[in-house]
């Protein structure tokens, strides 16, 4: 088997439909929970879910770029939430969250930059859904 594919733990790594985001509805629950926060370029919205997994969503505008640095940063994207989910923190009362990335116009970072900002970004706004719930 490819190390590359594979974690610390044996698991395998992979995307799978189960771990995206399909349809507006789901997207604009996400925005509508208003649970935003930035790093860098990049902004990650959540909202807490009763699934067992992770999901993201990814909304990248044509303000970003031509279709060849859209489809870049996606694909980073998708490669950092593929190694990253199961570090991502999970909410105090069960399930996961559901996570969509955004980012402003930018040059391209490498994969290494692109994964601090999105874990940065996903455990501050996991702090303040704890917050929140807590209340």
């Amino acid at each position: 088997m490819d190390s590359h594919a594979e974690s610390q733990s044996g698991k395998k790594l992979v995307y799978r439909r189960r771990h995206r985001l399909s349809g507006g509805e789901q997207f604009a629950a996400v925005f509508d929970a208003k649970l935003r926060k930035s790093r860098g370029v990049v902004t990650v919205f959540i909202l807490a879910n009763d699934h067992h997994e992770h999901r993201l969503g990814l909304s990248v505008g044509r303000r970003m770029g031509n279709a060849v640095v859209r489809g870049r940063f996606k694909r980073m994207m998708r490669e950092v939430f593929r190694h990253q989910r199961s570090v991502f923190p999970k909410p105090s009362a069960g399930g996961a969250y559901d996570i969509v990335v955004t980012a402003r116009k930018h040059n391209a970072l490498s994969i290494d930059d692109y994964t601090t900002l999105m874990v940065q970004a996903v455990e501050a706004a996991h702090r303040t859904h704890e917050k929140r719930v807590g209340r």
